[in-house]
C-alpha cells in the first residue's frame, strides 16, 4: 500500500542528525547514465538526445510543463518503459535490474480518513510489502524471528530518520498531510536504497511543510549518500538544496545548476517565446511569460502567468 494523501497542515520538524551509512554501501560509479536518450509515449516524441549522469548524494530536479515527460523519465529508470533510443544505465546495470535499491514515491494518492493502519506499518511495507498477511510480531516463536527483529529495528529507525516517531503508531488516515508524507518517505527509505526517486512529494504541501520536506530529503541526501532525483513543479521549495536541474521542455532540454537552467534566455530558448526570470527579495525565482502549454499525459503547468 503506496497511497498518498496531502494536506496543508504544518508538522513537526525531523531530527537534525541524519545517521551515515557505511562506506562499503556506496555505490562505486555513476548511479544513473542516460546517453542520448530518447523516448515515446502515445506515439509522441516527448524528449530526446538526453544525456545525464548522477553520482551517489547528488539532489536533482526534473522541471518542465505539462506533458513534457517529467514523470516518464521516472519511469524509463525504473526500468518500466523502454528508451526508443540511446542508452540507460542503473546502478550499474539495465534499468529495471536494481529495483530493490531504489525508494520509489510516486505521485499522491488518497488515504481514506477512516483508514486504521498505523504509521508504522505502512512505513514496514517498505520491507515485507511484497508478501501477503500481516507480519508476525517481532517475539513471536517462529523460524526467522531474527529477521522480523532486524525489519522492526528497521523500520523504528528509518521512522526516527524523518521525524515521526511522535505519531507513526496513529492510524494513518488520521494524520496530516505532511506527517503522512513523511511517513511514505520513510516507507520508501526502509530498504536502504542507493537512488530516491519523488514524483512530487510536495504537491500540495503548504509553503511551511514543502520547506521541511524539502530540508528533510536533502539531510538524507548528503548524509546517506543517497541520490535523489525529484519530479517538482515548483523550484523555490528546493532551490538552495538541488545540485542539479534538469528541465524539460517543448523546445528541448537543459541540464545544469539551478541558476545556470532557470534564466531567462535558456527559458526563452526553451519554449520559443520570450520569458524572463526575475529573482525575489526572498530568493524566490518569478517567471514572466506565456510558456507553452503541452497536450499529453497528465502533468501539471507549473508557471503563474501574471
Amino acid at each position: 500500500m503506496t497511497a498518498h494523501s496531502l494536506n496543508s497542515d504544518v508538522d513537526q520538524q525531523p531530527s537534525n542528525t541524519v545517521a551515515p551509512r557505511k562506506e562499503e554501501q556506496r555505490p562505486v560509479g555513476p548511479v544513473i547514465t542516460l546517453c542520448d536518450a530518447a523516448v515515446e509515449r502515445g506515439g509522441r516524441r516527448l524528449w530526446s538526445g538526453l544525456n545525464l549522469t548522477i553520482a551517489a548524494g547528488e539532489f536533482v530536479a526534473v522541471l518542465g510543463p505539462n506533458g513534457v515527460g517529467k514523470s516518464t523519465l521516472i519511469q524509463v529508470i525504473l526500468g518500466a518503459l523502454p528508451l526508443i533510443e540511446g542508452e540507460v544505465r542503473v546502478l550499474g546495470g539495465p534499468a529495471g535490474r536494481a529495483n530493490e535499491r531504489i525508494g520509489y514515491l510516486p505521485q499522491r494518492r488518497s488515504f481514506d480518513p477512516s483508514l486504521r493502519v498505523r504509521g508504522r506499518d505502512i512505513v514496514r511495507l517498505g520491507l515485507d510489502g511484497h508478501r501477503w498477511g500481516l507480519p508476525l510480531p517481532a517475539w513471536w516463536p517462529w523460524p526467522g524471528g531474527t529477521a522480523r527483529r532486524a525489519t522492526t529495528a528497521r523500520v523504528e529507525e528509518v521512522i526516527n530518520l524523518v521525524g515521526a516517531s511522535a505519531y507513526a503508531d496513529r492510524p494513518i488516515g488520521e494524520l496530516s498531510g505532511g506527517e503522512q508524507q513523511r511517513l511514505l518517505i520513510a516507507q520508501a527509505l526502509a530498504p536502504a536504497p542507493d537512488l530516491l526517486l519523488l514524483d512530487e512529494p510536495l504537491d500540495s504541501l503548504d509553503l511551511p511543510n514543502q520547506a521541511a520536506v524539502a530540508a528533510l530529503i536533502a539531510r538524507i541526501c548528503r548524509a546517506q549518500r543517497v541520490a535523489v532525483i525529484m519530479v517538482a513543479h515548483d523550484v523555490n521549495p528546493i532551490l538552495s538544496h538541488l545540485d542539479t536541474v534538469v528541465y524539460l521542455a517543448p523546445g528541448g532540454s537543459k541540464i545544469g545548476s539551478p541558476r545556470e537552467v532557470i534564466t531567462g534566455p535558456t527559458l526563452t530558448e526553451l519554449f520559443g517565446t520570450p520569458i524572463e526570470v526575475l529573482t525575489a527579495s526572498d530568493g524566490r525565482l518569478v517567471v514572466i511569460g506565456h510558456p507553452v502549454r503541452c497536450q499529453g499525459h497528465a502533468e501539471r503547468h507549473t508557471w503563474q502567468e501574471p
